[in-house]
C-alpha cells in the first residue's frame, strides 16, 4: 500500500502545516520561559553573593569556593564557574530591582547580558540594546558589533562625525 493510500487527501496537509507551526511555537515558548527562570535564577545567586559579601566581608575566594561546590554538586549544569558567578554579581549589581523579569534583559540569553554587562556602562543604553536584541533577534555576535559601531548613539544623533571635516562644505551639514 502507498503512502498516499494511507493518509487522507482532504485537508490533511494543512492539519500537519497547523500542527507542526503549533508544535515550534510552543517548543520557543518553552524555551523562552527557561531562559527567563534561568536569568532570575542567575540574577537571585547574584544578589546573594552581593548581600554576603557586603554583610559578611565575603572575597573573591569564596565566589571560588563557591564556584566548586556549586560545579560538583550540579555536575549535569553548566554556569558555575568562578567567571561567571562574577557576571552574576554584576548582573544583580547593574539591575538591583527585582523586577527584572519584566525587563528585556530577562528574555535574552545569558550570553548576550555577559556582552552587555562587558560593553554598556549606561544601564539606559543596555535596556536599549536589550530591546533590540529581542526586536531583532540579535545573535551575541551582531550584539556586538552593533554596540562596537555605536548603534546607540547613531540612532539618538549623537554619535561621532567627521562629516564636517570630509565633506565639501556645502554638503557638511
Amino acid at each position: 500500500m502507498s503512502k498516499s493510500n494511507l493518509v487522507p487527501s482532504d485537508g490533511y496537509q494543512e492539519l500537519l502545516e497547523g500542527l507542526k507551526d503549533r508544535i515550534r511555537s510552543s517548543q520557543m515558548r518553552a524555551a523562552i520561559a527557561v531562559n527567563q527562570e534561568l536569568i532570575l535564577l542567575y540574577w537571585q545567586i547574584g544578589q546573594e553573593i552581593l548581600i554576603r559579601q557586603e554583610q559578611q566581608g565575603w572575597g573573591a575566594k569564596v565566589i571560588t569556593q563557591l564556584s566548586k561546590d556549586l560545579a560538583q554538586e550540579f555536575s549535569e549544569m553548566k554556569g558555575f564557574s568562578t567567571r561567571n558567578l562574577k557576571y552574576m554579581r554584576t548582573f544583580a549589581n547593574a539591575y538591583p530591582d527585582l523586577e527584572i523579569g519584566q525587563q528585556a534583559v530577562a528574555q535574552i540569553p545569558w550570553g548576550h547580558n555577559c556582552v552587555l554587562l562587558d560593553k554598556v556602562q549606561e544601564p539606559s543604553e543596555r535596556l536599549w540594546y536589550a530591546r533590540k536584541c529581542l526586536e531583532h533577534g540579535w545573535s551575541r555576535a551582531v550584539l556586538t558589533a552593533q554596540i562596537e559601531s555605536g548603534l546607540y548613539l547613531q540612532k539618538r544623533g549623537t554619535a561621532t562625525t567627521n562629516f564636517d571635516r570630509t565633506l565639501p562644505q556645502s554638503q557638511s551639514d
